[in-house]
């Protein structure tokens, strides 16, 4: 579960972006890499270690609840809701498209075409979700083989070719000229293809032995994505160049290595890994405000904890999902990819990254109560390996605030502009952050309410 959450479209579609970082240096790219991988490794052994001890609770929202308090678990949950798991959608949803037209050999990743087709591909995932839940599971599961397949292959074939023609080790090396500091920018973007393993936490209750077998999964399964996504890429400098891939993407080197047909076929592969991640996210934003309604949370409570008969399913709740999604889709389209620029100015900001950057940020107070409140009980696990979790979260938001910060500034500042992008994310975040605490009420514990003279049943 672990594996099939976090694969998706991230390696594929960020790839790209990586290689543009660091200036098409394969080297530097699999630095961003390890390093990504180690910031989500050691986030995940701290909270495989909160696995062994709170063994009911469910997800990074109970988690919070449990060591840092009631109002910061909701800011969380409202967080996921409004931002987190719908901006993620948005993007998956453009990503499915565009490796759908390129099929037909359609390039426009910004024409009206591919923006209809992920505006279609997110209405179709929401339907499936809200009519038919079992579907969406059996889909979820089905396609964590094939994100799988494109992967291993490459891995595998593409590091031998590259090796047996003497391309790989070349292609690794260090150009003259390029700057170490483009490494932040593909950290960040490397962030968000190994982003999800988090989720697998939800189902801490439901698993058999979860104390012993949910660390396990965090660990191992990391472990395993670290490995298949660097091999991969180290695959893709056996077969194609650097600026191939910057233009056409991954698939180039697919059809480098089988031709038009064979590179046909694996990019259908990536099509369904990435219309499984986009279920997979769906599923996830659908149900997030029924996560806050549940828990007495949020606004219209008695409203979006209604479930519909027949499909067990927060159809209300699912629509919100829908309306934030819809919403997200339309500002990454005209912030990020729109024809003639941003026609939000100032406020224009890459809302794939930086959203994930959010949450390793909200990590650290859950990181530093870990400490405070259960620091004696193990030096490893509850001292040691949380202060390096909140120094590896740290270091995320000082790379993307040096990536989506200071490089921004420094290229608007030489053409007599100013562009800050992360200081207006940051704005927006805190709006919605701001509205959401507005529905907040801090719950009434049965003693309370007695002495209130409310009714004393729990809440």
């Amino acid at each position: 579960m672990v594996v099939g959450i976090v694969i998706g479209s991230g390696v594929f579609l960020k790839t790209r972006d990586i290689l543009r970082n660091t200036g098409g240096s394969f080297a530097l790219g699999v630095l961003a890499w390890l390093i990504g991988g180690a910031v989500m490794l050691l986030c995940a052994y701290t909270f495989a270690g909160l696995a062994t001890r709170y063994e009911r609770a469910g997800g990074v929202i109970d988690y919070s609840e449990t060591l840092v308090g009631e109002r910061y678990a909701y800011a969380v949950g409202w967080f996921l809701s409004m931002v987190y798991y719908p901006s993620m959608a948005s993007v998956v949803a453009w990503s499915g498209a565009r490796y759908t037209l390129a099929l037909f050999g359609n390039a426009d990743d910004a024409g009206g075409l591919c923006i209809s087709l992920a505006a279609l591909y997110i209405a179709l995932s929401y339907a499936i979700n809200v009519l038919s839940p079992r579907i969406a599971g059996k889909l979820q599961v089905g396609t964590t083989v094939v994100k799988l397949v494109p992967l291993i292959v490459m891995a595998v074939i593409g590091t031998v070719i590259g090796l047996l023609h003497g391309s790989v080790m070349p292609s690794i090396s260090v150009p003259d000229g390029v700057e170490g500091a483009g490494v932040f920018g593909a950290v960040v973007s490397a962030a968000f293809a190994y982003e999800g393993w988090i989720i697998a936490t939800s189902i801490n209750a439901e698993l058999r032995d979860s104390k012993r077998n949910l660390p396990r999964a965090l660990l191992f399964g990391s472990l395993a994505i670290i490995i298949v996504y660097v091999l991969f890429f180290v695959g893709l400098s056996g077969v194609a160049s650097a600026d191939e891939l910057i233009e056409f993407g991954v698939t180039r080197a697919f059809t480098n290595l089988f031709g038009r047909a064979g590179g046909t076929a694996f990019n259908v592969l990536i099509v369904v890994s990435c219309l499984g991640a986009l279920n997979g996210l769906m599923l996830a934003s659908t149900r997030a405000m029924f996560a806050l309604a549940v828990r007495g949370r949020g606004p219209s409570k008695e409203l979006f904890s209604e479930i519909a008969r027949g499909s067990n399913m927060p159809v209300n709740s699912g629509v919100v999902g829908l309306l934030v999604t819809a919403a997200w889709f339309f500002y990454f389209y005209a912030a990020n990819i729109a024809p003639g620029g941003s026609v939000f100015g100032l406020f224009s900001f890459d809302s794939s990254e930086l959203p994930i950057v959010t949450i390793y940020a909200m990590y650290i107070p859950i990181f530093v109560a870990l400490i405070a409140k259960d620091g004696r009980r193990s030096v490893l696990n509850n001292i040691i390996m949380p202060t390096l979790a909140i120094g590896a979260s740290g270091f995320m938001v000082f790379a993307a605030v040096y990536a989506h910060g200071v490089l921004p500034y420094r290229a608007a500042a030489e053409e007599g502009r100013f562009a800050f992008p992360v200081l207006f994310y940051g704005l927006i975040l805190a709006i919605i952050m701001c509205l959401g605490m507005l529905f907040y009420e801090p719950r009434i514990s049965r003693k309370d309410r007695v002495k209130s003279g409310l009714n004393s049943s729990p809440v």
